[in-house]
């Protein structure tokens, strides 16, 4: 059988996004394949693409970590799972090996988590976002009611879900933004302050939030210069978790000795995948967010929906930092 199938020849901009026709091999052992219903986009697979992630794209490559899809057929020792059954996959493998931006796609077994019930464009906003701010928050900072959280990038889905499960946990949830369009859109969301960074001191904001307190997470995908700022709105013993390089300059970042000491600060660099490859954690993260599902303490965001031909264009929406929420690609009923 054959499928149509997103794949880049060189790194850079979206356009260099192509939809080609190819073979769809049967999944091998430990493999499944899905028809995949809709696909949900992260930038992670933006600085893949650009070839400025932490693996090197090996070409002509495949992309896409996050979908949701039916199961089309099983690897020959795969016998957990049913031909017919709604699935997500969890982005626990490399995209030099599988990638989901495809009408098909081979992926490992071990990657599949039965679809909640939900449509697949709104289950393809789910896992990646909430996963990812579940294990900062909860798993790794184990913030309290009342402890005060920074969120940068707050209008990504990422940043979403982490002012939804701050609120959850009765944190408080402190947006930061950069410019004051999405500040309302924010407190709407649930932020029970919002900071404008390009107009606005960090610092000075957070301590006045938190009677002086400070804050006891920084949760960030920025990096770069941001740090700085971020460090000294903590309180001490706080910690600073960086979980991706949207300025480019994470490799360039100065580490904030002098107040990290004083306050005695943690810095962590964090990754998704550590939940996901651990199965406690991951069973423990999948119990949270089911449970914040079911009392609508947790839902899902959509910034736009755009057709599968319109991968190239999504992906420059994806870029844009215009989105509240997150954007997923339809690729079948």
């Amino acid at each position: 059988m054959t499928s149509r199938v997103v794949r880049f020849h060189q790194t850079g901009a979206p356009e260099v996004l192509q939809i080609e026709t190819l073979d769809t091999p049967a999944p091998g052992p430990g493999e499944v394949r899905i028809r995949v219903q809709a696909i949900g986009l992260n930038r992670a697979e933006a600085a893949f693409r650009a070839g400025q992630y932490f693996e090197t794209p090996q070409l002509p490559a495949r992309i896409g970590y996050e979908a949701a899809g039916v199961v089309d057929a099983l690897g020959p020792d795969v016998n957990h799972l049913a031909i017919g059954s709604a699935v997500n996959t969890l982005p626990g493998f490399s995209m030099n090996r599988y990638g989901v931006y495809g009408e098909y796609a081979i992926v490992p077994a071990s990657a599949l988590m039965p679809r909640p019930t939900m449509s697949a464009v709104d289950s393809a906003a789910l896992w990646m976002a909430y996963l990812t701010a579940y294990g900062a928050l909860v798993d790794i900072a184990h913030l309290q009611a009342g402890d005060a959280v920074l969120i940068t990038a707050a209008s990504s889905s990422v940043g979403l879900a982490a002012i939804e499960i701050a609120n959850a946990i009765g944190a408080v949830p402190i947006a930061v933004t950069r410019t004051p369009a999405k500040a309302a859109a924010l407190r709407a969301a649930g932020a029970t302050h919002v900071i404008v960074s390009d107009s606005e001191d960090i610092a000075a904001d957070t301590m006045r939030a938190t009677n002086n307190r400070g804050a006891a997470l920084a949760f960030d995908p920025i990096a770069g210069p941001m740090v700085d700022r971020l460090a000294a709105a903590l309180r001490p013993q706080g910690m600073l978790i960086l979980y991706g390089n949207l300025s480019g300059l994470a490799m360039d970042m100065r580490f904030p000795f002098g107040i990290a000491a004083l306050r005695g600060l943690s810095l962590r660099g964090y990754l998704v995948f550590e939940i996901i490859n651990d199965p406690q954690r991951l069973q423990r993260a999948r119990d949270f967010i089911m449970a914040g599902l079911a009392n609508r303490s947790l839902k899902p965001r959509i910034a736009k929906v755009f057709d599968f031909d319109n991968i190239v264009a999504a992906h420059r929406y994806l870029e844009s930092n215009a989105q509240l929420g997150k954007v997923v690609v339809k690729v079948a009923e």
